[in-house]
């Protein structure tokens, strides 16, 4: 299919605006009863919350209750706002992951190319799976509150983009600097919730399969690998 990124562009921002208008309208108007008000004070009031903490999402919480224009009683909806746009933002990159693992699936492995059949049959994958994961009852729940599982599922969904982008381009002398950035997306990740630290293995499998001739024993390596990493963030780096 021509312009067939334009098209996956365009259906992925679709979908964005889909899940956007959706999560408003649905929004949260006040704290839910568990741990969001405490969340939303301690953003509010840039406060020590609950261990281990969420520091940057309490800072990019302080930044979106300034939207309130001072009216206390808006605070926690705006914060609200925030999970509501993250999450959006999360199926939007979901979107782009389904398209290209389905990409993968479908085009010629000799050209790459796709027929109009493939492009329109990847393209309906991706809006169905988007758009499912955006009604799914858990993640819509997250979706309009103030808790912190909104924006790492956004993180998340970001560093598994990323690493599929990266597996694009890595034959190509700039194509570590997608690296780069899933590292610093999971060092800002800490910052919110440790689920984004499972991507890690699918990231490293990832990268397996795409700088190496896959084997039993291989496969088996990346994963105690991807398990050293795991414990050398959590046990390591995150309390030092």
């Amino acid at each position: 299919m021509k312009n067939f990124k334009r098209i996956n562009d365009y259906l992925g921002w679709l979908v964005f605006a889909i899940a956007t208008t959706v999560y408003f309208l649905t929004l949260e108007p006040t704290a839910s009863w568990w741990d969001c008000g405490e969340y939303i004070a301690t953003a509010y009031k840039l406060q020590v919350g609950h261990p281990p903490g969420a520091p940057l999402f309490q800072l990019l919480g302080r930044f979106f209750s300034m939207f309130a224009g001072g009216d206390v009683e808006m605070v926690a909806y705006m914060v609200n706002v925030m999970s509501a746009l993250s999450s959006s933002f999360t199926i939007l990159f979901l979107f782009w992951t389904i398209t290209m693992l389905a990409k993968k699936l479908m085009a010629n492995h000799e050209s790459g190319e796709m027929t109009q059949g493939q492009s329109l049959a990847v393209l309906g994958a991706g809006l169905v799976g988007s758009l499912a994961y955006t009604f799914s009852d858990s993640f819509w729940f997250s979706a309009v509150e103030g808790e912190v599982y909104a924006m790492s599922s956004f993180f998340t969904a970001v560093v598994f983009w990323a690493i599929l982008r990266w597996e694009e381009v890595a034959d190509k002398r700039t194509g570590y600097r997608w690296l780069l950035l899933i590292a610093f997306i999971i060092g800002l990740s800490i910052g919110v919730h440790l689920l984004n630290l499972l991507a890690i293995p699918a990231i490293v499998y990832v990268y397996y399969y795409k700088k190496y001739t896959p084997s039993t024993k291989g496969f088996l390596l990346a994963g105690i690998i991807s398990l050293l990493i795991l414990v050398a963030i959590m046990y390591i780096i995150i309390p030092g």
